[in-house]
């Protein structure tokens, strides 16, 4: 185990990242304290793990790694559908254990990284309790023996870029570039949701990266799925003043519906987007909105949160809800999609219009 009193006190403080986030709130040492000590260590990405989730945990294995933690697997639940992240699992060689094949009772350590609440995002059971908490998402009654939760920064990855220099872990160039990717794909480019803290990371790990990697990554093309996804959100949209909302229908790759949101905020005229699809038994929702006076993680955390699991930031949401609040459906049934489309559509539209008239 390494000296934690002199480890943890090592900030590399002359660095962009050092130089503009504050971790006086952040008690290292704790965290320091549990990974060191622990003999297994799961770290459980979110459902459908995307590139921001995945480099942090990815990240928070090298840690654990450095301090020869004899067990340490990265795990998910859900599906990978996301052309862009099953290319950053397999050109990164990102080795994942689906939930359903381990029991994390049987680890000494749980962490969550890019999300706070078990059950929540995750197929973890609620009943449980993380040990590590590491996320920035606004998230109310996190438990855990560590949290760090700064919603202030634009990405879990800018978190974890801070804790390696702490640490002084070495940033090789597999890590560096998966977390330079997180970051690019979390902030859109540097254009959604970005802070300085990102752009100090990015200082970080650019000299680190392999560059040829992530626009390789960036320019991963669609799937015939995701292409035809964006076609249906395209054809069924309704606006009303400057809020778009549409549905994919059914669908098989969950992915086409934050892809499809991002697409349509680009429609003249448009400044909000929720889009939505049914994957099995669940409506799964994404907002965008380059409005400035409406916050669309509260849009749909009210509108939503009291039946699934909903909301996100001031431009960017997203949400899970089960298909049964809407009425007993058959797949492929069009009079049943008619209706779901029927209450969602007033539904969206309806807290839309209470946000935008406020």
């Amino acid at each position: 185990m390494p000296e934690l009193s002199e480890t943890a006190e090592r900030s590399q403080s002359n660095t962009p990242l050092a130089m503009i986030m504050d971790d006086s709130d952040i008690d290292h040492q704790r965290f320091q304290e549990l990974v060191a000590s622990t003999d297994s260590l799961a770290i459980l990405c979110h459902d459908n793990p995307d590139p921001d989730t995945l480099a942090s945990a990815l990240a928070l294995e090298a840690i654990a790694n450095e301090w020869e933690v004899p067990t340490v697997d990265i795990v998910y639940g859900g599906t990978v559908t996301h052309q862009q992240n099953r290319a950053m699992i397999n050109v990164l060689d990102i080795e994942l254990t689906p939930i359903d094949q381990v029991s994390l009772s049987d680890y000494g350590l749980v962490a969550f990284v890019d999300h706070g609440i078990p059950g929540q995002n995750n197929s973890a059971v609620e009943e449980m309790t993380p040990d590590i908490i590491i996320d920035h998402h606004p998230t109310d009654g996190l438990q855990g023996q560590f949290v760090d939760l700064r919603p202030a920064v634009g990405a879990t990855a800018t978190l974890l870029t801070r804790y390696l220099e702490i640490f002084s872990i070495e940033l090789e160039e597999r890590l560096a570039t998966a977390l330079l990717f997180a970051l690019h794909r979390e902030t859109l480019d540097f254009n959604r949701e970005t802070t300085s803290t990102e752009h100090a990371a990015a200082c970080v790990l650019h000299p680190h990266a392999d560059h040829n990697i992530i626009e390789e990554l960036t320019n991963s093309v669609f799937t015939p799925e995701t292409i035809s996804g964006i076609g249906d959100a395209i054809a069924n949209r309704e606006v009303r003043g400057s809020c778009l909302v549409s549905s994919l229908g059914w669908i098989r790759e969950r992915d086409a519906v934050p892809q499809a949101a991002d697409y349509l905020l680009q429609l003249e005229g448009v400044s909000t987007t929720i889009v939505y699809g049914i994957v099995d038994d669940n409506v799964h929702l994404s907002g965008r909105t380059s409005n400035s006076q409406l916050h669309i993680g509260n849009v749909m955390e009210e509108t939503f949160d009291q039946v699934g699991s909903a909301g996100g930031h001031h431009d960017m949401a997203g949400g899970q809800v089960p298909l049964g609040f809407i009425g007993s459906v058959d797949d492929g049934d069009d009079v049943a999609i008619d209706l779901i489309n029927q209450s969602m559509m007033a539904r969206l539209f309806g807290a839309l219009e209470g946000w935008t008239e406020t």
